[in-house]
């Protein structure tokens, strides 16, 4: 695992084993996600989402705790996934980086509880897989828009004809700045708190 910039998310890939057969890849070890982060990795639920060229999708977060960590890896064409701290109180508050998936190298992500996570098809039939640690909880989900220009995400939008393609919830979803004006973003200390909590019971 390599850490990002942004607290709490970091990245891995896999050596990947080919022969005339085709390729071989552990895409995920448990052991070695526990001793770079401190804490096995709960997987509650692991979804599949397909899209095509010019999709985005999210930003997305849950509530915290429990929130929601996500292990998020391209299974079929290229994605550019995007991590966004969401974290209020957190020394890189709004700040976000950007990871490029595909089904070659196949990269993964992770963020932790409390960030924001969401993703642009770079290809059609872009199919992104992610772990999560929570199963889904409509109450405890929400969004800020992906387009919003106080996050500044560099979306690769030359080539996309009428422009990226979001779904109504995200559209209408608020800026970062009003997310926080209504106290609907995660906090940073509850979210250290809780990363602290797995952490103890892992020992």
């Amino acid at each position: 695992m390599e850490a990002l910039s942004i607290e709490g998310a970091w990245t891995f890939t896999p050596q990947l084993r080919g022969d005339d057969r085709g390729t071989f890849l552990e895409a995920f070890r448990g052991s070695e996600f526990a001793a770079d982060l401190g804490y096995r990795l709960e997987v509650a639920q692991v979804n599949v989402s397909v899209s095509r060229r010019g999709v985005i999708r999210g930003i997305h977060y849950s509530d915290v705790p429990p929130g929601q960590a996500k292990y998020v890896t391209c299974v079929r064409g290229a994605v550019l996934d995007a991590v966004v701290d969401l974290r209020s109180g957190s020394p890189s508050f709004g700040k976000w980086e950007a990871v490029h998936l595909d089904e070659d190298r196949r990269t993964a992500v992770f963020l932790a509880e409390g960030l924001g996570h969401g993703f642009m098809a770079l290809t059609d039939d872009a199919t992104v897989l992610y772990m999560c640690s929570t199963p889904y909880a409509p109450g405890r989900e929400h969004g800020v828009n992906p387009l919003d220009p106080a996050i500044g995400i560099d979306w690769p939008l030359d080539g996309i004809d009428g422009g990226p393609v979001l779904s109504a919830k995200d559209v209408e979803a608020p800026a970062l700045d009003e997310a926080l004006r209504a106290g609907q973003l995660p906090r940073y200390q509850d979210c250290a708190a809780y990363a602290g909590k797995l952490r103890g019971q892992a020992r």
